[in-house]
């Protein structure tokens, strides 16, 4: 196996997220504490970005976001697909186009470790005043807007990614080979969100709307505003 030092931005990264949730569930009772959590705030944003997810234009997009970057579901035979390939991907695929999916790992490494923070404070039952509370007590604001910085250079990076010439084309071929390599999982993440933003017709808006909302609620939350996740 490689050392740290000899693997690329994104193996350091897909090999981060894969180790947190491998942690995560050789403990059973972290495990479902974890569940738990990220089901609430699945269910938290989509309340949060209602409005995203029923308008035609930026729905996709919205799902893409809420249940790739912030799903419960299991992601580990991704995790197993992107590490596979990690290496044919840093060959074959444009500049930009490895960029953002370093970006999304990253992300994904650096959610997985705060989730894990949180989880270790609130068990797998808790209310939304719980939550709150956790949420302050676990991670630093720096932590926090570090996690919606890489939210917003990955939503940017999308944004500029669908405009890379034949990039569609590229992945469509890809589809088949992928499938018989055993790959169909990483192929649907990656078709799934260039497919999402590439239907938008303003999809830095769609970008701007969620981090500015999540902004506010975090400022609100570390604030002790009485009501921080209501801000319609």
């Amino acid at each position: 196996m490689k050392n740290e030092q000899s693997l690329s931005p994104l193996q350091q990264q897909l090999r981060a997220a894969r180790l947190e949730r491998q942690a995560a569930g050789r403990d059973p009772a972290l495990h479902a504490a974890r569940q738990a959590l990220k089901t609430f705030q699945a269910a938290r944003l989509a309340r949060t970005h209602a409005d995203l997810l029923a308008a035609p234009d930026t729905r996709q997009a919205a799902e893409f976001f809420l249940e790739e970057l912030y799903g419960a579901h299991d992601l580990s035979q991704r995790d197993t697909d992107l590490e596979r390939i990690a290496p044919t991907m840093q060959r074959v695929l444009p500049a930009d186009a490895l960029q953002t999916i370093t970006e999304a790992m990253q992300l994904d490494a650096l959610a997985e470790r705060l989730d894990t923070a949180m989880a270790q404070l609130l068990g797998s039952r808790f209310s939304e005043a719980d939550y709150i509370q956790a949420y302050r007590r676990a991670l630093t604001p720096d932590e926090r807007a570090r996690q919606l910085a890489l939210v917003q250079a990955l939503g940017d990076s999308l944004s500029q990614l669908v405009r890379v010439p034949m990039l569609s084309g590229t992945l469509a071929l890809m589809r088949g080979p992928a499938r018989l390599a055993g790959l169909g999982s990483l192929q649907q993440f990656l078709e799934r969100g260039f497919s999402a933003f590439k239907r938008m017709n303003k999809p830095r808006d769609f970008v701007a709307a969620v981090t500015g909302r999540e902004r506010l609620i975090m400022q609100r939350l570390y604030e002790g505003h009485p009501a921080p996740f209501d801000i319609s």
